[in-house]
């Protein structure tokens, strides 16, 4: 699938974490990736789904140390409800997703990876920024993933 920088960007759940968790891996990577895309004219998009999984996320007393406090987290939604476009699951997501399910069946948790994937195709977003991008292989026909952090290089071949 070819695309452009100005293409609109799925923003994933953890990649919203990294980006505004400072003890978080990839912290300063998040940030980046976050700022170029918007710097390059790319619109930025999250949906009720990612919205709930960041709340979820940043309120379970054992994810932290030192947990961020109930009314940080809420005003941290907030502000990605002015930041991002934010995709509504109303019945065309529904439907897509059924569709897809028997295109690409899935079970358990992973439907949450589908409902994504749904989204993201009934609005018209083909590029996913993620750390997970191994969730989300199955569904190349469908959409570009954008790792996060790539993949490391492979290890050259032990000499003889």
């Amino acid at each position: 699938m070819a695309t452009t920088a100005t293409e609109p960007i799925f923003v994933d759940t953890n990649v919203l974490i990294y980006a505004h968790v400072a003890e978080a891996p990839w912290h300063q990577e998040a940030q980046d990736a976050i700022v170029d895309h918007e710097a390059a004219g790319a619109p930025l998009w999250v949906s009720r789904q990612v919205l709930r999984e960041y709340l979820v996320s940043l309120t379970r007393p054992q994810q932290f140390p030192i947990p961020p406090s109930l009314e940080t987290v809420v005003a941290q939604v907030q502000q990605f409800q002015r930041r991002f476009r934010v995709a509504n699951e109303g019945p065309e997501v529904t439907t897509r997703l059924l569709a897809l399910l028997l295109e690409v069946p899935t079970r358990g948790r992973r439907i949450h990876d589908v409902n994504i994937v749904s989204t993201m195709l009934v609005y018209g977003v083909r590029r996913l920024l993620t750390n997970n991008p191994d969730d989300f292989v199955r569904f190349a026909a469908f959409i570009d993933v954008l790792p996060l952090v790539p993949p490391p290089a492979p290890a050259p071949p032990p000499s003889a």
